[in-house]
């Protein structure tokens, strides 16, 4: 079964859209993550974890976009928009055209899905989810994949102990911690993926990801318009509450300090269950 848009026929698409009228748009970037993963790790993840929902659940996957908002200032990194940059002037009207487009084209929800997760990629990526949700009145959601899996712990890093993880397990041939040296590793940030990183931890990971990918992806186009509501009031609030804590001095990282110690680990269940309200609440734990 095929569920990727560019490789299908349109009746194929036709009769998939006509299941299940989701749209995943996944996403990432092209960047160092150490000298034991892949430059593509965000994209490749983000996209395999929608082909995977897609496959158990319906839905279809647009092509991956290998670009965003900033990159470790390590080598073989293209960095799109500037680090910590709010505004993402590539980045948003991207995502804004492809969401307007696939409303036009006749799908009733979107998940856009980042594998690449600065804290501006995340906000950028979750505000415009927010405003083309307002503008098309069709749900979009636009989060970090790890956010669907706080709940096991996964609360993400930069090339260490859970993507390697994640890597080992999506793509064993594609990741080798034997080319790591001694500690600090270049561009590597968390846990030691040498000492700690396994495939079935990863495999933990996703399979708690994919599980509410594909509950949001059959649900989501048949929510009605309270329903909607609640939903982009809860994703508002965490936008907003994600921006007002960045304040003016742009100390960006600030709503994640809590995040590492489960602040925020409810999210998922809540998200996923319909209790947008007491998402609402949860933001003032960040």
């Amino acid at each position: 079964m095929e569920v990727r848009l560019e490789y299908m026929m349109p009746r194929e698409v036709e009769e998939a859209k006509a299941a299940c009228p989701t749209l995943y748009i996944p996403m990432g970037t092209i960047e160092w993550h150490g000298l034991h993963n892949i430059l593509g790790l965000d994209t490749v993840k983000a996209h395999e974890l929608c082909i995977r929902a897609a496959l158990q659940g319906g839905g279809l996957v647009h092509p991956p976009l290998y670009g965003g908002v900033g990159g470790l200032s390590e080598p073989l990194t293209f960095i799109i928009d500037p680090e910590d940059s709010l505004d993402a002037h590539t980045l948003r009207p991207w995502l804004e055209r492809l969401c307007a487009e696939a409303k036009r084209n006749g799908f009733k929800a979107v998940i856009l899905l980042t594998g690449h997760y600065g804290a501006a990629q995340q906000i950028a990526v979750r505000d415009t989810a927010v405003r083309m949700t307002k503008l098309l009145d069709i749900p979009i959601l636009g989060t970090p994949e790890y956010f669907l899996a706080l709940d096991v712990g996964y609360v993400g890093d930069h090339a260490a102990y859970f993507e390697t993880s994640i890597m080992m397990h999506l793509f064993p041939d594609k990741v080798d911690v034997n080319r790591l040296d001694k500690e600090p590793y270049q561009g590597v940030g968390g846990r030691d993926p040498k000492k700690f990183a396994k495939a079935e931890d990863g495999k933990t990971f996703c399979e708690a990801i994919i599980k509410r990918l594909t509950h949001l992806a059959w649900n989501m186009p048949s929510w009605d318009e309270p329903t909607r509501l609640q939903f982009l009031r809860a994703e508002q609030a965490l936008v907003d509450r994600q921006m007002t804590l960045t304040g003016p001095n742009q100390a960006i990282w600030t709503a994640w300090r809590n995040i590492g110690n489960g602040a925020f680990k409810q999210y998922p269940e809540l998200l996923t269950s319909g209790k947008f309200s007491e998402i609402i609440a949860l933001t003032e734990t960040l």
